[in-house]
Formats: structure tokens, C-alpha cells, sequence
């Protein structure tokens, strides 16, 4: 019988690092050489600023999982330029049922996964690599049509990690993508750990979040995410805020 997620339990560095001061631990949520993640619910977000550490720790998640750090599964198996830190060979990744099907989407890098199955395509027994994604080309789609064409053909169950999604949807379609979702996780059959900027996709009832500061990685509530208070303080008054913004003394040039 199938175990139901979370799949991955805890994600711990096996030992502290001897210098951290060189990258990764040189970024202010892991300066401390500390990293403990408890996963408790089928979706785990990260938050946190810019360079805060989310992608890295993902990407190391990531190749923990035995997926491509440029994107994919254990299975897509393509030349990239390398970008992964040191971190994942330091990580003990802890597991309920170990799950090796899933798939790693890094924004940054999908134009090279999507040409990594354009080349599949034309390679020989390659007359199907269009069938997991909606039976055409990614590249024939928009940035935002492509995203959305994976979710919602490659996605079924496993472990997926997802790196800024938002980044190529629009709020609506951030809506469809969560409504996506909430039909993967009703199986029990898929767990998500996704980085996000996202408000929108934070929101999602249930889900458990870490915040990634200086002071670490902590669990954080959905309204006290910086993502929020922002985000709700501009739209409550934005005129406000570009007053502020846009003042003499803050005029950009």
C-alpha cells in the first residue's frame, strides 16, 4: 500500500560546517551552519527576500531527491551549466516513504528543460517526449502557457519542487495553478515544497511555511509574512505609498 505524503519527513545538514563564512553558509539564513526542516503537510513554502538562501537550499533538496539540478527528473539527463552549491552533499534528507518520482522546476533555467525535450523530440524513439506536456512543444508556447501545460500533464504524484512558479503566471493563472494543486494534494499522493514570492500562492489553506531571515529558517503564519504585509499595506493604500516613492528626495533619475 501506497504511504500517503509528506514523503520526505526532515531535511538536516549531517554536520556544521568548518568555515561559514564561504558560500553557502555566507548567506544570512545560514550563517549559523544550522538547517533543520520539519515537513508536516503535503506543501511546504519558502519565503524570504531576495538571497535570502531559498533557492539554495531547494536546488540541494533538490539533488538530494536524485533530480537535475537545471531542472527535471532523475530521468532528464542533459548538459547544463553547473550552479549547485556544496550544500546538498551536507544534507541528510529523512524520509516516511522515499519517493523517486517527481520533478524539479527552477524558473531561471526552464528555457534549457524545454529544449532538453525539443532535442528528446528529434532523437531516435523521441516521437512521444511531446506527450507529457501537452503533446506540442514548449517552446511553442508562452512563458506562462508552458508552465501551466506542465502542471497540468507531468504533474500526477510524487515530489515536486518548485522554484518561483510565479514567476511566469499571471495572478490568474496563479489561481488556476492553485486550483491545480488542490486536486494533486486531495490524492495524498503528492507532496510540494515550492520558493515563492507569491501572496497569491502562500495562501493556500493548510499549507505550512518557512521564513528564511537572518535569524535562520523559522515557521512563520501566512499574515505575518513579509509577502503579505506588503502586499496588503500597498493595496490598502498605494497612493501612500507612492507618495513616499515618488518624492522629491526619493525621485529616480
Amino acid at each position: 500500500m501506497r504511504m500517503k505524503s509528506p514523503f520526505l519527513r526532515e531535511v538536516n545538514l549531517k554536520v556544521k560546517p568548518d568555515n561559514l563564512t564561504e558560500f553557502p553558509f555566507s548567506i544570512p539564513s545560514l550563517h549559523e551552519g544550522n538547517l533543520h526542516l520539519d515537513f508536516t503537510a503535503p506543501i511546504t513554502f519558502f519565503a524570504g527576500e531576495n538571497g535570502s538562501g531559498k533557492s539554495t537550499v531547494m536546488e540541494a533538496i533538490a539533488v538530494g531527491c536524485g533530480f537535475n539540478p537545471s531542472g527535471g527528473s532523475k530521468n532528464n539527463v542533459y548538459d547544463y551549466k553547473p550552479t549547485e552549491s556544496s550544500l546538498a552533499n551536507q544534507l541528510r534528507l529523512s524520509w516516511n516513504f522515499k519517493m523517486t518520482h517527481g520533478f524539479f522546476l527552477r524558473a531561471e533555467s526552464f528555457f534549457n528543460f524545454a529544449t532538453h525535450i525539443d532535442d528528446l523530440r528529434e532523437g531516435p524513439g523521441g516521437g512521444n517526449a511531446y506527450e507529457p506536456y501537452g503533446g506540442q512543444s514548449l517552446h511553442e508556447k508562452s512563458h506562462g502557457e508552458s508552465f501551466m501545460a506542465l502542471f497540468e500533464n507531468r504533474f500526477k504524484s510524487g515530489i515536486y519542487l518548485l522554484d518561483e512558479p510565479e514567476a511566469a503566471l499571471s495572478p490568474k493563472r496563479q489561481l488556476v495553478f492553485l486550483a491545480r494543486l488542490h486536486e494533486l494534494l486531495k490524492s495524498g499522493e503528492s507532496q510540494f515544497i515550492i520558493a515563492t514570492h507569491s501572496p497569491i500562492l502562500l495562501s493556500y489553506p493548510g499549507a505550512q511555511i518557512y521564513s528564511f531571515n537572518e535569524n535562520g529558517v523559522t515557521p512563520i503564519e501566512y499574515k505575518e509574512t513579509e509577502h503579505f504585509q506588503v502586499t496588503k499595506d500597498f493595496l490598502n493604500a498605494h497612493e501612500g505609498f507612492y507618495k513616499h516613492l515618488l518624492s522629491t528626495e526619493n525621485e529616480i533619475t
